[in-house]
């Protein structure tokens, strides 16, 4: 690990940072949806193919894979960006808003991937100082389990790998700031969906019928006593049914009502505790009440967990870099993440860059229809990047 300050060459991105805006604000008015990556990937291998130094391919049909090999033998760094959009009706009045009906990049990918191709630009051009090899990881699918993360580790991206880092523009974190979260730093995000299924017939007459929007609602009330009575008030986990649906008419008792929603934890014992716990309540109730029941649950992605000591030496990198007043205090976030996948394989670290800014009316959270970032997050979190994979790649 390095102990000076970082090389000088990081403080010339200024004249980089047009071109980072410009890849991104292409992408944002180009969405694609999950696994449908078409264009994306192509425009991405079309900016890498230019890039002297850079060999490029295609792990699965629509992720891309960039690898600069130094001038001397060393680790190996894998730096992830993923690069789907949501399906989202776009709000915003944005002179780049996205062109696709119903498609928007509403989670930051399209600033997540001109950062990493601005990286792949920055280090190819410093090649013959380097020791060692990175790889530049455009991942699909980061938004539809079963993910695209799972798929690339799969089709060999970090084989050899011997640390992978990420970064994902945060929308609740002013720009600016950056946070480093050692161990457990995103959930794993499992979703459940069910049918309480009962005896249907007149509204007036509910004796005669097994009323199953009565026994959900009863479900639903008891699966909130697993995470405030038989979870420990010092392990987070949440259960959210989000989905109630039963019934056609004000007079009619339905034959079935339907749950859905997520399970959301970083304990891979409660991962596993919590599902079992729902369906006994579910088949209790329904039995108590003469109904019967279907359940499936599916499981999503694991939880990002930081490796501490990975964490400390890239906080180490943000402070030398940046000053202190650069690190933010963030607690973990109960959202999900396939970064997961490649920390599975080596030592990783997920990151957060702040990219909200308030007083420009940057204030929208993720996922909402009029979500944005504040585009001078991008050459903080490139120049994050750079700095953390010269840390490890050893350049003094």
């Amino acid at each position: 690990m390095t102990t000076s300050a970082l090389p000088t060459p990081l403080a010339s991105l200024d004249a980089l940072t047009p071109q980072l805006v410009d890849w991104r604000r292409h992408l944002h008015r180009h969405p694609e949806l999950s696994f449908h990556e078409v264009e994306t990937s192509r425009y991405i291998r079309e900016v890498l193919a230019g890039i002297p130094g850079i060999t490029v391919s295609s792990p699965t049909p629509t992720s891309v894979l960039g690898v600069l090999h130094g001038a001397r033998p060393g680790p190996t760094i894998g730096v992830r960006a993923d690069i789907d959009a949501l399906p989202i009706v776009e709000e915003t009045e944005l002179p780049f808003r996205s062109t696709r009906d119903g498609v928007m990049h509403a989670c930051g990918h399209d600033g997540h991937t001109a950062i990493l191709l601005g990286l792949a630009t920055r280090l190819a051009a410093r090649a013959d100082t380097l020791a060692g090899t990175v790889r530049f990881f455009f991942q699909h699918a980061e938004e539809l389990a079963p993910g695209g993360g799972e798929a690339m580790v799969q089709a060999g991206v970090m084989d050899g790998v011997d640390q992978v880092i990420g970064l994902h523009l945060w929308a609740t974190l002013p720009v600016g700031q950056i946070a480093l979260i050692p161990g457990p730093a995103m959930a794993s995000p499992d979703n459940f969906h069910c049918q309480v299924i009962g005896a249907g017939g007149h509204a007036a007459m509910p004796h005669a019928c097994t009323d199953p929007i009565a026994i959900a609602a009863q479900v639903v009330t008891a699966w909130q006593q697993i995470v405030s009575r038989t979870v420990d008030p010092l392990d987070p986990a949440v259960v959210s049914v989000t989905q109630f649906i039963a019934g056609t008419a004000f007079n009619v008792i339905p034959n079935a009502a339907y749950l859905a929603g997520t399970v959301r934890t970083f304990d891979p014992v409660l991962r596993e505790s919590i599902p079992q716990r729902m369906e006994k309540i579910l088949a209790g109730l329904c039995e108590g009440f003469g109904a019967t029941y279907t359940w499936h649950f599916e499981r999503g992605y694991r939880a990002v967990v930081n490796d501490p000591a990975l964490t400390a030496r890239l906080t180490d990198v943000v402070r030398r870099t940046f000053g202190d007043a650069t690190l933010a205090d963030m607690r973990p976030s109960m959202g999900g993440e396939d970064f997961s996948a490649y920390q599975q394989r080596a030592p990783g670290v997920y990151a957060f860059v702040g990219a909200g800014n308030a007083a420009r009316g940057i204030a929208y959270p993720h996922h909402h229809p009029r979500f944005d970032i504040d585009e001078d997050a991008m050459p903080i979190g490139l120049r994050y990047l750079e700095a953390a994979v010269l840390d490890l790649l050893g350049v003094a």
